[in-house]
Order: C-alpha cells, then structure tokens, then sequence
C-alpha cells in the first residue's frame, strides 16, 4: 500500500468523524442561540424595570405635587371667603388661578406618566412572556445537544481509534504536511484527479478544478507518491474506478 493509500484511509476516517461532530455543532449552536437569544431578552427587561422604577418615581412627584397645590389652592379659597376687599379677593383669586393651572398641568404630566408606566408594565410582561418560551426552547435545545453527544459517543470513539492506528502506519512528516493542509483548506486537504480527456491526458484537480500535469497522474499510478496540485496545494488521489480506467487504457 502506498502512502498516499495509507493517507487516504487517514483522510476518509476523518472526514466520518467531521460528519459526526457537524451533528454535535449544529446542536450546540442552536443550544447557543437560545442563550443568546434569553440574555437578550434579560438585558432588555433590565432597561425596562430601569425606565419603569423612573416613570413610577415621577409619576409619583407629579401626582403628590399636585396634591399639595391642591391642598394650597383650598387653602386660598378660604382667604378668599375672608376677604375684606374686593381688591384683595381678585389677588388671592389670580394666585388660586395660577396655581389651578399648575395643578392641571401636573396632573396631566401624571397621566401621561401614567400611560408611560403601563406600557411598560405591559412590555415587561411581554418580555417575561418571550423569556419563559425561550427557557422551554433552551430545554429542548439541551436535550437535544445531550441526545446528539449520546448518539455520536460510541461512534466517535471508534473512529477516533481507528484513526489512530491508521495515522500510525503514515510517516509523521507526511502526516504533518496533511494536517497543515486540513487546517487550511479542511475538507479540500485531499482530493481526487478528475480525467477531463484520457486521450489526451487532460486531468484536474478535484477540488480547485485546475489543470494538472501529466507527471501528477503518472506518480500517483506507477508508485502512490505523495503529489499535491500545483494551484491549490492539496494532496491528490486517484479513485479506484479512474484507476482501473487509466490501467484498462494501457492494454
């Protein structure tokens, strides 16, 4: 068996155990949304309780101050039925007047405020609502990521020896030079030759689809040599069928 037969079953071993953990990750990433998505949903109910507790507060002035000016107002009143002169009633009359409007004023303020505070009264509610679902997706999120792990975990672990022992049989600067390839190009790390024209020797690289020289074809066949494309850098192969195909030629 050639090295780059012995890489090759290195490579397929791997891509199984990439297929495997893509399954954990879409799990975990969905699992990781519904974080996001509940921290979201705490930092704005945070604001909210923020601006509620301050439309309460000046809700709150607002309705007392208007209390005191009414409270001062009944008090003009009185001093007005006491009045000894008309020139005094019409003064004491202007300040009742002055501070009624005040007191309209405030109250008005304290309504809107009022409409202010059940709104978010009503957001907040909202939002307590929206955290509740979210903490019953969050739960299905997790046991699915647990389902997913369980389901993987045995699988996983044999692929993961088998990928041992095959890495084993690969010289470690061969193997090097594979996983500085996965790294980079993941799954593209190896490729196959594809034969565009057998007749005329026509072959491209399976995973840039560039051109390749004769020379990659030939070492592959003749000895399994270690061949990368020349544009992209991947390690090539040849599949069993197009190997067959290109030795059936030479009869």
């Amino acid at each position: 068996m050639t090295v780059t037969d012995k890489l090759l079953r290195v490579y397929r071993v791997d891509r199984k155990i990439e297929g495997l953990k893509s399954r954990l990750r879409a799990a975990e990433r969905f699992l990781g949304q519904q974080n996001e998505h509940i921290e979201s949903i705490g930092r704005r109910a945070t604001a909210v309780d923020s601006q509620l507790r301050q439309l309460k507060a000046a809700q709150a002035d607002a309705e007392g101050e208007a209390a005191r000016l009414e409270e001062h107002i009944v008090e003009l009143r009185e001093r007005m039925n006491n009045a000894k002169t008309n020139k005094e009633y019409k003064a004491v009359l202007t300040e009742v007047n002055t501070f009624k409007e005040k007191k309209a004023q405030l109250e008005t303020r304290a309504i809107e405020l009022m409409e202010k505070v059940e709104a978010c009264t009503s957001q907040k509610g909202t939002l307590s609502e929206q955290a509740t679902e979210r903490a019953r997706v969050k739960e299905i999120a997790e046991s699915e990521r647990s389902q997913r792990a369980d389901e993987i975990r045995d699988q996983l672990e044999a692929l993961q020896a088998e990928r041992t022992q095959l890495a084993g049989e690969v010289p470690a600067s061969v193997l090097s030079t594979y996983q500085g390839l996965v790294d980079r190009l993941d799954e593209e790390a190896m490729a196959p030759i594809e034969i565009a024209d057998k007749r005329r020797h026509e072959f491209h690289c399976g995973a840039c689809m560039m051109l390749l020289p004769v020379e990659a074809m030939s070492a592959l066949l003749s000895h399994g040599s270690l061949t990368q494309c020349p544009s992209c850098g991947c390690i090539l192969y040849v599949e069993e069928k197009d190997r067959e195909t290109m030795a059936s030629s030479k009869r």
